[in-house]
């Protein structure tokens, strides 16, 4: 494949945020090339900070859709490319012994039509594997309208496959997407959950956290997704509040079992229309919804206690904003609270509430030991007592003042800045 169209590929697989490289478990065999760590692979970093390992591209953008919000929508005026699947197999195993990646994300528009796309998605995964004796870690996008036996097919070959829900709501979609539509996105995701679950009870890998493999009667290893599904939301295109969206979320993970699903800030592309805004959605917000779903997933916490029918707060952090409505329940004492209500305290993380959990059990902790457990007392200990005592306040519009962020002149920070440094080691920042 030439540089031009790897660059246009490359480049176009950016807006696509639904992928990460952990979760997956494949093992190097003799003959074949590369394995997938459970644990994530982090190797390399872009030009914002952010640790990537995996080769990202498109297989093509040439699209038939025109979806007012994307990029590469059909209307849109840019340079368009489409890769073969040995162009792309030949590039990911060059990258990969060149050890500049540790896996692929392979999306694409539609090409053609969806059944077309996914059928060039297939084939590029099972070359990689069969051919090319690709071990390694493979995120697949899929293609919704597609036939359900390819996205099932390919899924077998991928350790994880996506399909975007990308509006929250059936109205914004047939707004800004005409040509797709909630079902077509729902029963594809639907069907891969029930076929995994069925696979693992088939196999008796419940009892096998880490999807270690199974043989079968020719004695081949199979899979089915074992790093599961995701999916992804773009944020501010379309009229849903956070309360919407998160509810959405809470379905997605309780029904189908999502790893992931990722938002995505709406940023303006060019001829978009009145439809859509005309200023990009605040990327503070995106960073909310991420913590909001933190607290669904880990910490117990459901849509309709984080959100109140709107917004998020964009001063505090959803897990604060709670506790500040929720003031009756606080403090609690740190020696005796059980785990459920540790974790809705701020400032004590999933780790740190099982390391208090298990300290305990032999001494009464302080505020000194919790320290210690890094324990975020700044916040904590306006919610906790130790030994009885207290030392925060309850004065509940002073500590909505203290806990608000101050992302007012925030920024991401750049490796290839050249005040980077500066930046970084401000004596100013250290008090």
């Amino acid at each position: 494949m030439d540089e031009h169209k790897i660059a246009i590929l490359a480049d176009a697989a950016k807006y696509d945020v639904s992928c990460s490289s952990s979760g997956s478990d494949r093992k190097y065999r003799p003959g074949e090339i590369g394995n997938a760590a459970f644990s994530g692979i982090c190797h390399t970093f872009t030009a914002d900070g952010r640790c990537v390992s995996l080769l990202k591209l498109l297989l093509s953008n040439d699209c038939a859709y025109d979806c007012a919000y994307c990029r590469n929508r059909r209307s849109n005026s840019l340079p368009r490319a489409t890769a073969q699947p040995d162009e792309i197999c030949r590039l990911t195993m060059a990258f990969y012994r060149r050890n500049y990646i540790e896996g692929l994300f392979l999306s694409s528009a539609v090409y053609k039509n969806p059944n077309y796309t996914m059928e060039l998605l297939l084939e590029t995964a099972r070359k990689l594997r069969e051919e090319y004796k690709f071990n390694g870690y493979i995120h697949l996008k899929g293609m919704p309208s597609a036939d359900k036996l390819l996205i099932e097919r390919a899924a077998k070959y991928a350790d994880r496959m996506s399909l975007n829900i990308e509006l929250p709501s059936e109205n914004s979609l047939k707004l800004l997407a005409p040509q797709k539509s909630a079902p077509a996105i729902i029963t594809p995701m639907r069907m891969l959950a029930d076929k995994r679950r069925i696979f693992i009870a088939e196999r008796g890998a419940a009892a096998l956290p880490d999807f270690s493999p199974v043989l079968s009667e020719n004695r081949k290893r199979e899979y089915f997704l074992p790093a599961g599904q995701t999916t992804q939301m773009i944020i501010g295109a379309s009229p849903e509040p956070d309360s919407h969206i998160l509810k959405l979320s809470q379905a997605l993970y309780k029904n189908f079992g999502l790893k992931r699903v990722y938002y995505s800030a709406y940023q303006p592309v060019p001829g978009a229309g009145a439809m859509l805004p005309l200023s990009p959605a605040p990327k503070l917000r995106e960073h909310r919804l991420y913590q909001a779903d933190w607290l669904l997933r880990f910490y117990g916490f459901t849509a309709e206690e984080i959100t109140d029918g709107g917004n998020l707060s964009l001063e505090l952090d959803p897990k604060c904003a709670w506790a500040l409505k929720n003031m009756q329940h606080f403090p609690v004492e740190i020696n005796s609270a059980p785990l459920s209500v540790l974790l809705r305290v701020p400032g004590i993380g999933v780790k740190s509430a099982y390391r208090i959990i298990s300290a305990r059990k032999y001494a009464k902790l302080d505020f000194a030991d919790l320290k210690r457990m890094r324990v975020t007392l700044k916040r904590a200990m306006h919610f906790i007592t130790c030994k009885g005592k207290f030392f925060g306040s309850e004065n509940v519009r002073a500590l909505t003042r203290l806990l608000s962020s101050p992302y007012e002149n925030a920024r991401q920070l750049s490796f290839f800045s050249p005040d980077y440094y500066k930046e970084l080691h401000d004596p100013e920042d250290e008090f």
